[in-house]
């Protein structure tokens, strides 16, 4: 790097020299002049250098503790979101830089990972649903972190989510506060969230909070041509609003999937709904079950009643651990964005987000046996084309599936000219625990069943 620096500066500042300097003492002098520029440069190269490389220890340093007993998997939403966006923005700015091109050691590639684009939305869905733990699940994020999160809402029209990042996260205008924002020192700092705020806060209804928030941008920026305008905007709605006696609107969370069962859906993740426990419903029990198959007779199935009407039983100890483990390691290579019917198509859907990976009985004995297993309890005749295959699925952050009918229910479906026909039970293997999360809501019977593993 220095040979290179010190190149440079020559071409630039010796274009006369000759290799005759030496015969005229002007010439020498002036070489003197030259070599005192060149330390110059040199030494606010040194400068420079040494600052980059301080800043480089210190994102090793902050890198390498996050690094520190995590373990090989990450389990917090919040940590895999930040780790994603490492791998997006951070860490390119390292890899590729220029100075890292000149380095004799070259780094290992980047993975490839999803859009920051693409993630971000998924935490915002995860922060609403998930809101009443919201505050220890998310207290931490930094504020590069939310306001590119509230960015990517705000972008995409979403004010009910931009307001959750900025407005109930690391910004908090209510409180007159705006916690680590302040930190940095700089006014700019808060011009971006005081102005995604302000006009999110306006989109949502909130006409009052929208104008306290611009006129506190001007406080910051007072020849702010666009906020002064959106003041007398507001200012005269408000006034308009006052005279006519409208009641101001309450903040609404906007029906992006146009869903009637989406608030029940959410509280659902958030707590086991009408879930009855067994002091208080006697008829609630457990039993040994072997559905007069004899495979199940010196193994029989372990059977927890969970609910009535409708019918819900959770089976425990379904698979061992081994097994489960052995499935993971036979559908890792496999795995593929999921994808939903649409029609006589299949296409990636926002409201299924995991990946998924289909294992016939050709794969490993291991599914023979896992076929035979759940047709003993069933009753059902589980060999294909009667029934699908083995499909494992996998969820990361944000990973859900919104409400939907496991069955098909548009005649244009390609399952009603099979000989199958259309589904008519599903079974679901927990193969994972998991600290949050993972629950299988039922809308209609207000129910959510939390993760067991191995227990289907």
């Amino acid at each position: 790097m220095v040979s290179w620096f010190i190149g440079v500066a020559v071409l630039g500042l010796l274009p006369g020299l000759r290799a005759e300097t030496f015969t005229s003492m002007l010439s020498i002098q002036q070489a003197l002049v030259t070599e005192r520029e060149l330390l110059r440069y040199l030494h606010t190269y040194l400068d420079e250098e040494t600052s980059r490389l301080k800043d480089l220890q210190r994102f090793y340093e902050k890198i390498l503790a996050t690094h520190q007993g995590m373990g090989d998997s990450v389990v917090n939403p919040l940590s895999a979101y930040t780790l994603i966006k490492r791998l997006q923005v951070d860490w390119l700015n390292v890899v590729y830089s220029a100075e890292a091109s000149q380095n004799s050691q070259a780094p290992p590639p980047l993975p490839c990972v999803a859009s920051f684009s693409l993630v971000a939305p998924l935490l915002c869905w995860l922060q609403l649903a998930q809101q009443d733990e919201g505050s220890s699940v998310f207290r931490g994020l930094s504020c590069s972190s939310s306001s590119c999160a509230a960015q990517v809402a705000y972008a995409m029209e979403d004010h009910h989510h931009s307001i959750a990042w900025l407005g109930g996260g690391a910004v908090s205008p209510s409180a007159g506060s705006y916690g680590s924002w302040n930190n940095r020192g700089r006014h700019g700092s808060l011009k971006m969230p005081l102005t995604y705020l302000a006009f999110s806060y306006f989109k949502a209804g909130n006409i009052s909070h929208a104008l306290s928030l611009s006129q506190e941008f001007l406080h910051y920026d007072p020849s702010n041509k666009r906020i002064a305008r959106n003041i007398l905007k507001y200012e005269k709605l408000l006034l308009d609003s006052s005279e006519s006696g409208e009641e101001a609107p309450v903040l609404q969370r906007p029906n992006v999937t146009h869903l009637e069962t989406r608030d029940i859906y959410e509280q659902l993740c958030q707590s086991l709904g009408a879930q009855p426990t067994q002091y208080q419903q006697a008829r609630l029990y457990c039993s040994y079950e072997a559905n007069g198959d004899p495979q199940l007779i010196l193994r029989p199935m372990k059977r927890e009643i969970i609910h009535h009407q409708p019918y819900v039983a959770l089976y425990h100890d379904f698979v061992s651990d081994s097994e489960g483990q052995k499935i993971k390691e036979l559908a890792t290579p496999r795995l593929q964005r999921s994808i939903v019917a649409s029609g006589e198509r299949q296409q990636k859907a926002d409201y299924r987000i995991s990946k998924s990976a289909w294992l016939k009985d050709t794969v490993d004995p291991l599914i023979v046996t896992l076929n035979r297993r759940i047709a003993a309890l069933t009753g059902l005749n589980i060999q294909h084309p009667y029934a699908e295959y083995l499909q494992v699925v996998n969820y990361g952050l944000g990973g859900h599936y919104e409400p939907h009918f496991d069955h098909a229910t548009s005649r244009k479906s390609p399952l009603y000219r099979l000989k199958s026909g259309n589904r008519i039970a599903t079974l679901m293997v927990y193969l994972s625990s998991v600290e949050a999360g993972g629950s299988t809501a039922f809308i209609y019977a207000n129910l959510s069943i939390p993760v067991v593993k191995v227990s289907y």
